[in-house]
Order: structure tokens, then sequence, then C-alpha cells
């Protein structure tokens, strides 16, 4: 070995130590760090097939790579270095969130995605892949549940009383309940809440075609639903 190359050995030894970085310790990092981009990519990938929301955010699902990346980096940090854990334990202490979270399968998203990258950060691989694995069979399982009906909001604007009986009747082989009745004057505002298949609209071309009837408007409703 040179002199040359025996300074820049040394350099770089005294840089690694006095960062507490080994090479063992990067290759940990970068096999994590790896698996963190793969993993979140992955629960980005889930989330947009299974996105039932109402409007879908693009940056909400690359938050989720990300975090997953960002939450592995802090658990390899506070895992090696003593100090450095205790200083991010009081900087994220005063940091406040004002995102607000609208839909409550977002939140688990994103919960989903800090705790992979906890478990990759802490070298649980398999632990990582295990939960990747049982979140997926959940998830596809409630979201066939969901598929098999959907819950619509109605609106109907009609005239005279016998034509809300005949609304009644064309539904009868639907799932509903009635929110409310708005009657002024000769018009009446009818709004019920009906559980079918998305593939079985045609009671709404019959009741638009009754007498009487002004408009019927239907809303997909993604809010829960007691029964």
């Amino acid at each position: 070995m040179s002199i040359k190359d025996y300074f820049k050995s040394s350099v770089w030894e005294s840089f690694t130590a006095s960062q507490g970085l080994t090479s063992d310790f990067l290759a940990t990092a970068l096999v994590a760090m790896l698996l963190a981009v793969i993993l979140g990519i992955l629960i980005n990938r889930i989330y947009v097939h299974y996105f039932g929301g109402v409007v879908y955010s693009n940056s909400f699902a690359v938050t989720l790579v990300g975090m997953t990346v960002l939450t592995a980096m802090l658990t390899l940090a506070i895992s090696n270095n003593i100090v450095i854990s205790l200083g991010m334990v009081g900087a994220l202490s005063i940091v406040r969130y004002r995102t607000a979270i609208k839909d409550p399968m977002d939140l688990l998203y994103l919960f989903w995605s800090i705790s992979i990258g906890i478990t990759l950060g802490a070298g649980m691989y398999a632990l990582a892949a295990m939960t990747m694995v049982v979140m997926l069979f959940v998830i596809h399982v409630f979201y066939r549940k969901r598929k098999k009906g959907a819950i619509y909001i109605l609106v109907v604007h009609y005239e005279t009383s016998g034509t809300g009986d005949e609304i009644l009747r064309e539904l009868r082989k639907i799932r509903h309940q009635l929110k409310s009745k708005t009657i002024r004057g000769s018009q009446t505002e009818l709004t019920m809440e009906l559980y079918c298949n998305t593939d079985n609209m045609v009671f709404l071309e019959h009741i638009e075609a009754l007498d009487y009837v002004k408009d019927a408007t239907l809303i997909q409703y993604n809010g829960e639903y007691h029964g």
C-alpha cells in the first residue's frame, strides 16, 4: 500500500468512525432502504388498485412510498446512535401535522407504511413480508365484500302523492331506507338510501319514466352505513 492510499484509507476510516458507520451497518442500511422502496411501491399499488373513495389523491399515494423509506431511515439512525435517538424523539415531539385524513382507510395505509418502515429499519425482514401478505389478504377480502354492492342516495322530485307509492313499488326488490321527504306546495322531494349492485340500475330509468316525476338523481355514498 502506498502512502497516498494509506492516507486515503485513514481519512475514510476516521470519517466513518466519527459518523458511527461500519461496513456491516452500511450493508444493512442499503438492504433496508432498498426493501423499503420496493414494499413502499407495493403499498402504493395496492392503495391505487383498491381505492374506493370519492376523490383520488396521487400525492397521498406517493406519500406512502416516501413514508416507508423515511421511517426505515429514522429507525436505522436511532438504532445506530443513542445521541441521534434522543434528539429525534425531542424533535418529533414538537412536530404537528395539519393535514386532515378524510377517509379512515387512508389512515390505515399511512400507518401500514410507517409500520413496514420501522420493521425494515429494525432488520425484521421476514416480519415485514408476513405483514404485507396478511394486510393484502385482509384488504382483498373486505374489498370483494364491498364490491358485491354499493350504497347510493336516490333523490326524486315529483308531483302528486300517488307517485310516491309508485316509486316505492319500483324499489320493492332493492334494499332501501327512507331518509327524508320534503313537500313544497305541489312538489315533493324524496330522498332514499339504497343498497344495490352497481350493474343493476334499470330501476332508475323506470322511476324517471313515471308520470309526474320531474327528475331522479342517484349519487354513490361512501360514508359509514348502519343497516
